[in-house]
């Protein structure tokens, strides 16, 4: 071993690198002071990760250990980030899918001959790779139920899709009667108790009506005209095989519905006490279009170590919104990165569209960014990647933003957009 790699793996009695799978992981451990490597296969479940790292600890009793692996999120890392001894060295799983390819073209993968370049490449570029240190536990907390909202928001959204093409199939006046929002709870509520024509047309009109007024919508010119609308209907079909079986399938989407509607009810005021209670909530809960929704999202993106992201550039990049730029030979081009948190991404970019019609410089930057021959998602990442700066600042700083301020600081630099904002402000 030369200096180079003693200086890399000194503080560390031996390195590791796991290859994980659903049901197992394979396992290679380089002994520093032996530089012995020996591997092993261990079953996933909690008692035999315990019993595994139970034996390091008694092999490596009050020494430090390095473990390199493939994810920074998940059942496993989870379970490792509970042992104090043990350093977390997450790698994107492309960096050993290059690294594999560059010593066998071949492509061909080996979950053990995995686990020992992982190894390799904790013991030989340890330098270039960050240990993971989770942020403390409301933080944590915070952001996993934002992203559990967004994805029962996303399944809502399917569900509500699937239940208009079934109405559509044989009761598209459903669409009209329901109310102006499938996600509603009314909407569901109608369907449950009248999934076909037949069934609201044999309703007497003053059900129809007492349904309506117990949930608060009482315009009596509406609800008439609702009424003789269900009376005169006429059926789109009436085929029994096709009416039965899509009946079945509104009923099941609406009790769905219904059940996501209250729970992300109960997500979002949970977040909401979350982010009422966090130190850092001042910096985020006023940023114009934040809302709500998504200034707690912004809070987890950058959450409380500011070691984390020491420079802008850093959470740029992370988070997936700074372009990646390309150059061989005369030749240079750029694109979004691939590889990035699409959740982190989501939120800044979101953020950014949010912004635009509460923010006087995010619209006047939008429409510049237009008008040079953007289009409006590029627009929207190129808003992101300045917001992302003005935001990293206040977080370091632990400064709220303030619009006025930074517009201030705009006409100090003389900066062309303060221009086109003054211009567009005489427009107006």
């Amino acid at each position: 071993m030369n200096k180079t790699e003693t200086r890399k793996t000194e503080e560390y009695a031996a390195l590791i690198g796991l290859d994980w799978a659903s049901e197992k992981h394979d396992v290679w451990i380089w002994d520093v002071a032996t530089g012995a490597g020996r591997h092993r296969v261990v079953e996933h479940t909690p008692e035999a990760l315990a019993e595994w790292l139970g034996e390091l600890q008694k092999r490596y009793p009050g020494q430090r250990l390095a473990l390199c692996l493939e994810q920074s999120r998940g059942a496993l890392i989870y379970a490792l980030m509970g042992y104090a001894f043990l350093d977390l060295h997450p790698i994107n799983p492309v960096t050993l899918a290059k690294y594999r390819e560059a010593f066998a073209p071949s492509r061909a993968k080996d979950d053990p001959g995995d686990a020992k370049l992982l190894s390799e490449i904790l013991r030989l570029h340890r330098d270039k790779l960050s240990i993971w240190k989770p942020d403390e536990p409301k933080t944590r907390l915070l952001g996993f139920l934002n992203e559990e909202r967004r994805k029962a928001v996303n399944l809502r959204t399917k569900l509500v899709l699937r239940l208009q093409a079934t109405l559509k199939l044989y009761f598209p006046q459903a669409l009209q009667w329901v109310g102006t929002d499938l996600t509603y709870p009314m909407a569901s509520d109608w369907l449950l108790k009248w999934s076909t024509l037949e069934a609201v047309q044999r309703a007497r009109p003053k059900t129809v009506r007492a349904f309506y007024y117990a949930h608060n919508a009482r315009r009596p010119d509406r609800i008439e005209g609702l009424l003789a609308a269900i009376a005169t209907a006429k059926p789109l079909t009436q085929d029994a095989p096709v009416i039965e079986a899509n009946r079945l399938t509104v009923q099941m989407l609406a009790k769905q519905l219904r059940l996501l509607h209250g729970s992300i009810a109960e997500y979002s005021q949970q977040i909401a006490t979350l982010f009422k209670q966090h130190p850092d909530a001042f910096l985020f809960e006023r940023l114009p279009g934040a809302g709500p929704v998504l200034a707690p999202r912004l809070l987890s993106a950058f959450g409380t170590d500011r070691a984390r992201y020491p420079t802008v550039q850093d959470m740029q990049t992370y988070a997936g919104i700074a372009p990646v730029i390309e150059r061989s030979g005369k030749s240079c081009w750029t694109h979004w990165r691939w590889n990035c948190p699409k959740f982190l991404r989501q939120t800044f970019h979101e953020f950014a569209k949010s912004s635009i019609p509460y923010s006087v410089w995010a619209r006047a930057y939008y429409d510049q960014q237009k008008s040079r021959g953007k289009g409006h998602n590029a627009a929207i990442r190129s808003l992101a990647f300045k917001w992302i700066r003005i935001l990293h600042r206040c977080w370091q700083t632990r400064t709220p933003y303030d619009e006025g301020l930074y517009l201030q600081a705009l006409e100090r630099r003389g900066s062309p957009l303060f221009a086109l904002i003054t211009t567009a402000a005489q427009e107006a």
